[in-house]
């Protein structure tokens, strides 16, 4: 599969916004309705659609209904959703909501959940490994585990998780170029697919990016800020282009 790009739709209280660092109280970027917004992508040839549910990461209580309004929106380009998903059933109710894949993060954590998460969703599946310094962030990144990154995607291989997504969260927003040496740490761990998020800022970041092994990135700051639009990007890195 070529390399995909994943616009972001990082949704708080019912808008578009971007955040410095993950922190609720900065945000850097608002960008208004996220049924526009995604219709927007899908018209610049989005193949997926990322939205991360900010409320719910920080709840814990992940809503049914902005997942059904997103890919209904989306008029089946495939959405992967994340933000709260700590329990088997609220992973089930984003699927029947319409999620091609959910993210999970700080469930993940657990050994037990992350067997069950594996054995149960299999290929829809992604775990987030939200990281800062090397170390595993939680609970919508406000809490600093002693887990290392690249110990919790050998975990991750090893329960049978078929997909990671790795964010540096000190780059997040932050239009900074992506964190490589926790990719290639992570990429080092496992030959699990890897989607890379955090500090992407250029078309170039992406090409990096797509030469350092990964199979997508999420590019949010990047787009909001109009630092280069989808269309561009996909342009940018299509098959004909190595």
């Amino acid at each position: 599969m070529s390399f995909i790009v994943y616009p972001a739709l990082d949704v708080l209280e019912g808008r578009c916004v971007r955040l410095a660092e993950g922190r609720r109280e900065r945000v850097t970027i608002e960008g208004g309705d996220p049924a526009t917004a995604a219709r927007r992508f899908v018209a610049e040839g989005a193949r997926f659609l990322h939205m991360v549910d900010l409320d719910g990461a920080f709840s814990g209580q992940p809503s049914v209904e902005l997942v059904r309004l997103i890919a209904e929106t989306a008029g089946g380009v495939p959405l992967q959703v994340g933000g709260g998903y700590r329990s088997l059933e609220a992973i089930d109710a984003a699927f029947e909501a319409g999620a091609a894949r959910v993210m999970v993060g700080t469930a993940a954590a657990s050994p037990e959940f992350l067997a069950q998460a594996a054995s149960r969703f299999a290929e829809q599946l992604v775990v987030a490994i939200d990281a800062r310094d090397g170390k595993v962030t939680l609970r919508g990144w406000t809490e600093l585990s002693e887990l290392d990154a690249a110990d919790l995607a050998r975990a991750c291989a090893d329960a049978g998780i078929r997909r990671l997504l790795v964010t540096s969260t000190r780059r997040d927003g932050s239009l900074a170029g992506p964190d490589f040496g926790l990719l290639n740490d992570v990429l080092e761990a496992t030959r699990l697919p890897l989607i890379a998020a955090g500090g992407v800022a250029s078309l170039d970041d992406l090409r990096a990016l797509r030469a350092a092994g990964c199979e997508g990135a999420v590019a949010g700051a990047a787009i909001w800020s109009g630092r280069f639009t989808l269309a561009e990007a996909l342009s940018a890195l299509s098959d004909q282009e190595i």
